[in-house]
């Protein structure tokens, strides 16, 4: 039996897992989806002054709450940021990590360092009229789904991540990339992952890989426990 960490993006919830959670579990293991502070079923605590901090500290607590001593660790795109900022601290507990179409920040570098003109643009420009609150990327009239999609705390897109070293003790580390996701910002971190010899997997899907191809997005998280 596996424990299973899951961590989700920006401006959505836990939910974007779709069937994995429960594919997991009906194959014999334990899984935390993890939901983070204003985000997803938490949007009532949403406020300007949530941190990357903020939303690493809210996974540790929740993992300790589960009473998981070892697990393997996944993250979807904003949530690379997450799982990066975990695996700094708790490293040396985790049994493996997997990058779903995900950011994938070295150590003092934020998602703001890491993306390009036009994400650093619609970080500024969409929440000034309402400060510190970023609209989802590329939404058009955006109205909050209260419990699904949210806006999304500014400074946890500023917040650099920092790590110990902890982090390079973890043994097996995989990448799934979305290759029909388009325009996108992860085939940098696809190629990083590839260089460095990750376990390294491509769907034909767009962005919501766990949702639009819940198969591969199983067997990964699966083999990385074996």
């Amino acid at each position: 039996m596996t424990n299973y960490v899951l961590v989700h993006g920006a401006w959505g919830g836990h939910h974007t897992y779709g069937q994995v959670p429960a594919r997991l579990e009906a194959e014999g293991h334990k899984v935390l989806n993890c939901t983070l502070p204003g985000l997803g079923s938490r949007q009532a605590e949403l406020h300007p002054g949530i941190t990357l901090t903020d939303h690493i500290d809210a996974v540790c607590q929740q993992i300790e709450e589960a009473g998981f001593d070892r697990f393997v660790l996944a993250g979807h795109s904003y949530g690379g940021m997450v799982i990066t900022g975990v695996a700094g601290r708790l490293g040396k507990r985790v049994d493996a990590i997997c990058y779903i179409d995900a950011f994938l920040p070295d150590n003092g570098q934020s998602l703001y360092d890491i993306t390009g003109a036009y994400e650093h643009a619609w970080y500024i420009d969409s929440q000034k009229f309402r400060p510190g609150l970023v609209e989802p990327i590329g939404s058009i009239d955006f109205k909050m789904v209260p419990g699904v999609v949210g806006y999304h705390p500014l400074l946890t897109l500023v917040e650099a991540v920092q790590l110990s070293g902890d982090e390079q003790a973890i043994p097996r580390k995989a990448y799934i990339f979305a290759n029909a996701y388009n325009p996108t910002p992860f085939p940098r971190f696809a190629e990083k992952a590839k260089a460095a010899g990750w376990d390294y997997h491509e769907v034909a899907t767009d962005h919501f890989v766990m949702q639009n191809d819940p198969d591969t997005t199983v067997k990964v998280l699966l083999g990385l426990a074996e």
